[in-house]
């Protein structure tokens, strides 16, 4: 789990909530489920018009990049890396064949079934580059999905208020309802910029760094799959990876 992206939400929300109540407000007078409806259905509606469907399933998808942190270490695919690199230097690169069904990441696993298959080094960075490339690409496209919600969500919250005035121009003749009419009018618009602000741009900028993160991991699971495949020494291998997620010295002095 992802703790800032809940913790996040829960600070922001506390914070509003908590100073609308510090001015006298409640929490009643800014729940409208009028103003919810026509905010969230109207954002949701204007992103199904801009994105193809396969791009929107994605976004949802990728709601998880946002709540959960990672499953991969980058420091333990460093390490097994190199220790396949000692293995092909001592055994051969045939010898990698029976580590293949241990890993559980599917790139890795491909990269190294290339490896196996006798695929020269450039060429395995060629199809591995693709494919991150690509996944790149789908990630950062339904990431934008979140952040055009943000975009459409204030607009959206200020054609809700211009609806609930509307409905309050028409119950002029009737002073007592002016007041109350209004306020629920404005609702709209604090839910869109709410949503926006504290919710869809957040999630958009969350997940396009989650994808960052992932395209810099399997560069440097390319950057090990190639020296493997050149027969690069696992060593200099090592503080090349090292490189990649900031270790320092990637050797530590052992007691």
């Amino acid at each position: 789990m992802d703790i800032l992206t809940v913790l996040g939400v829960v600070v922001a929300l506390g914070s509003i909530l908590g100073g609308q109540a510090l001015e006298g407000g409640h929490v009643g007078s800014i729940m409208q489920l009028t103003a919810f409806m026509i905010v969230i259905g109207g954002t949701i509606g204007a992103c199904f018009v801009q994105n193809p469907l396969p791009v929107v399933v994605k976004s949802f998808a990728l709601l998880s990049l946002a709540l959960f942190n990672p499953k991969h270490d980058p420091k333990a695919q460093m390490k097994h890396v190199v220790e396949l690199a000692q293995v092909a230097r001592k055994q051969g690169l045939l010898a990698l064949e029976g580590r293949i069904k241990d890993i559980n990441d599917a790139f890795f696993a491909k990269g190294l079934q290339l490896i196996v298959d006798g695929t020269e080094a450039k060429m395995v960075r060629e199809i591995l580059e693709v494919e991150v490339e690509h996944h790149e690409e789908e990630g950062t496209a339904a990431a934008k999905v979140w952040e055009a919600a943000g975009g459409y969500a204030p607009t959206v919250g200020i054609l809700g208020a211009v609806l609930g005035l509307i409905h309050v121009m028409e119950n002029l003749a009737d002073p007592s309802k002016l007041g109350s009419g209004i306020a629920t009018a404005f609702v709209a618009t604090v839910y869109g910029v709410g949503a926006a602000n504290l919710l869809f741009l957040p999630l958009g900028n969350k997940i396009k760094m989650k994808i960052k993160q992932e395209t810099a991991m399997r560069m440097m699971l390319i950057t090990g799959l190639v020296g493997i495949a050149s027969g690069e020494n696992p060593r200099q291998l090592e503080e090349k990876l090292a490189g990649f997620i900031g270790g320092g010295q990637a050797h530590e002095k052992k007691k």
